[in-house]
């Protein structure tokens, strides 16, 4: 009989827990074929989420969890479930359950007919509103020009991942993680699934436009380095900009003897100029940063305590 594993990331979710307990509890009841284990991982939470996961392990054996020492952030989380999962296949989703277990059925169907990652893509983005939702398609648009990967637009992180494709993600311990590209950069044998995504039912989502706005420059600076090569071409672009200005004042003054009133100009000029190489120093700064982080060696996670695992 194959396992499969179900990896679910909490913070701050005692909301939905029991909820979430109830809904996977029958559906694994209804889908006795497999043997399943729901591994979930506390990612540091700082209400009452991990006294509940500790209590549904008591009721049900099925249910293991790991509780990380403080909040490391669910990419980490999620390299922590990976480390821990034992099952044949893994299902990645959130504990809000707006990835309807509806559609894991249909994942398996797939995995069963050989398919490595079974990801899900959403035909609507749920409820939220219209600035994030067009800040998203724009984003998506831009990694997909810049990126050396193809990252795959309206896909996160509910899908179903082969024993072989959570041993290459083992194999990546970078601190600095954008699994979605990270999902498309291992291979393997891909197959989408269309799934609508449902509306939190309870409590509120963590990813606020400061956490979105950071895994957007994780997810650039991770895949591309597009940043460096346009502050590049700007510095070409101003330094012959430049030149030629320099040729048509010198112009100006010696052929035609006009005098040059260049205060203003000048301060526009310095003011650019200033500009532009503080934001090629950002960019260069940023790359460094993540070097710096990278070369600490430190561990992307730190277990505090697990069970079932």
């Amino acid at each position: 009989m194959k396992k499969v594993s179900i990896i679910i990331p909490c913070y701050n979710e005692e909301s939905n827990l029991m909820n979430l307990y109830q809904n996977l509890a029958s559906f694994m009841n209804e889908h006795s074929e497999y043997l399943w284990q729901i591994l979930l991982i506390n990612d540091g939470s700082r209400d009452h989420t991990f006294e509940i996961i500790k209590d549904i392990r008591t009721k049900d054996k099925r249910f293991c969890y790991i509780h990380l020492s403080r909040n490391f952030g669910k990419e980490n989380a999620m390299l922590a479930g990976f480390d821990c999962t034992t099952g044949d296949c893994s299902i990645i989703m959130d504990a809000d359950l707006q990835h309807p277990i509806q559609v894991i059925p249909k994942m398996l169907k797939l995995w069963e007919q050989g398919y490595d990652d079974v990801y899900a893509k959403r035909k609507k983005r749920g409820k939220e509103s219209w600035l994030r939702e067009k800040l998203s398609i724009t984003y998506y648009k831009i990694l997909q020009k810049i990126a050396n990967v193809d990252i795959l637009p309206n896909v996160g992180d509910f899908r179903l991942l082969d024993r072989k494709c959570i041993n290459a993600l083992k194999e990546l311990r970078e601190t600095q993680r954008y699994t979605k590209g990270l999902y498309c950069w291992i291979g393997f044998n891909k197959k989408e699934v269309e799934f609508e995504q449902g509306d939190r039912t309870n409590g509120t989502s963590s990813f606020n436009y400061r956490k979105l706005f950071n895994l957007a420059i994780e997810g650039i600076t991770s895949y591309s380095i597009a940043p460096l090569r346009i502050s590049t071409l700007l510095g070409i672009i101003v330094s012959i900009s430049a030149f030629f200005y320099m040729c048509y004042i010198f112009f100006k003054t010696t052929i035609l003897g006009e005098p040059v009133h260049g205060f203003p100009t000048l301060i526009i000029v310095i003011l650019f100029l200033g500009g532009i190489q503080l934001l090629s120093l950002g960019i260069i700064g940023e790359y460094l940063g993540r070097i710096f982080i990278e070369t600490k060696h430190r561990p992307v996670y730190i277990i505090n305590e697990k069970e079932g695992v």
